[in-house]
């Protein structure tokens, strides 16, 4: 019974308060956080675990990344993407997050019974077109069928392995203060394009999902020999709560700067018309990168140069840096000039985005 001396029947969630799993136990803000910290991470983890969208693992000489993720959007077809690509997407990106070139996958399918073939075809060739255009293989999976009702359509399992091809050490506790903030691409349109297709709401362009892979990119980074001390997609909770994870991690301040922050005109103009945040939106395809000073200019080049390559609206830009004090903080200056904390929220605006 050794192995049971640290083993606690009392559970470390507060009971009182939260008897029973929420939608915002999956939605990427506190509560999600608040599950990781004080009940998963004190049975599986380890105290060097750092949290990051893949573990970075050393396997003789060498040192490979390793991540899963789940996927249970709804609607399954969006404009943009479905949950086949959202997936590939998802975790080839998660791979590139650690600096990894991403190699092989897995893929579990959860069906629910009277899904019709016709549906499961259109996301088994997604998937297939999305491994392909990501130069990753599906090496093994599994399939479970639920009764009719229980599991609203379909859900998708992945696990991903990619290797690190350099020796920089790309997390959140790489983070100093000076580093210059980076973003990737104007933000929000994932969450808008998923909230418009749930609720049947028309505006006057199709917002467009912007789910696509990310690793390529990474990659000219690197590659570029730019010294990358962190980098983070922006999914559940959006930029809001990436900023904040690493905030946290890295104890550090974060400074931004809301103007600087891309959104389209139409994407902001849906967030006003729901009431939404966008710096709080799921992205797909949108990440920021934390770099020295002396090296933002030419990263920023780097992903410019890479837009420009790929047909993309060149939209990457600076939008603030990283600093000693208040630690554990994100400090926004808002566009009438004024600084506020950028809080985590509790739960997600959109679920299920994702």
């Amino acid at each position: 019974m050794t192995g049971l001396k640290n083993f606690t029947l009392s559970c470390p969630i507060p009971i009182q308060q939260y008897p029973t799993v929420l939608l915002a136990h999956g939605g990427g803000g506190r509560l999600m956080h608040q599950l990781i910290e004080q009940m998963f991470l004190p049975i599986f983890g380890s105290p060097n675990d750092v949290q990051h969208d893949a573990a970075v693992l050393s396997i003789s000489s060498h040192r490979i990344a390793f991540t899963t993720d789940s996927y249970v959007v709804r609607p399954l077809f969006f404009p943009g993407g479905d949950i086949g690509s959202l997936a590939v997407h998802g975790t080839v990106n998660d791979l590139a997050m650690a600096g990894a070139r991403p190699l092989y996958l897995s893929v579990g399918f959860i069906l629910e019974e009277g899904l019709p073939m016709e549906t499961l075809w259109r996301v088994v060739q997604s998937i297939k077109q999305a491994a392909d255009r990501a130069n990753v293989k599906i090496v093994t999976g599994d399939t479970k069928v639920v009764d009719r009702g229980k599991g609203d359509g379909i859900f998708i399992n992945t696990a991903g392995v990619g290797i690190l091809e350099h020796n920089q050490r790309i997390n959140p506790t790489s983070v100093q203060p000076g580093d210059i903030i980076l973003l990737s691409g104007d933000i929000g349109r994932h969450g808008i394009a998923i909230m418009a297709v749930r609720e049947g709401l028309e505006f006057e362009t199709t917002i467009e999902s912007d789910s696509a892979p990310l690793a390529d990119l990474v990659g000219e980074l690197l590659s570029a020999n730019i010294e990358v001390h962190c980098l983070r997609d922006l999914t559940r909770g959006g930029l809001a709560s990436a900023l904040n994870e690493i905030a946290s991690a890295a104890n550090v301040a974060i400074n931004i700067d809301e103007q600087k922050i891309p959104v389209r005109e139409d994407v902001r103009g849906a967030c006003e018309l729901l009431g939404l945040d966008p710096l709080y939106i799921a992205n797909e395809g949108r990440f920021i990168a934390f770099v020295p000073s002396s090296d933002a200019e030419r990263a920023l080049g780097v992903i410019k140069a890479y837009q420009e390559k790929m047909g993309d609206v060149k939209t990457a830009c600076a939008i603030g840096q990283v600093r000693e004090q208040p630690a554990k903080s994100v400090i926004v200056n808002s566009k009438i000039g004024v600084d506020h904390l950028l809080e985590m929220l509790s739960g997600e605006q959109l679920p299920r985005i994702c």
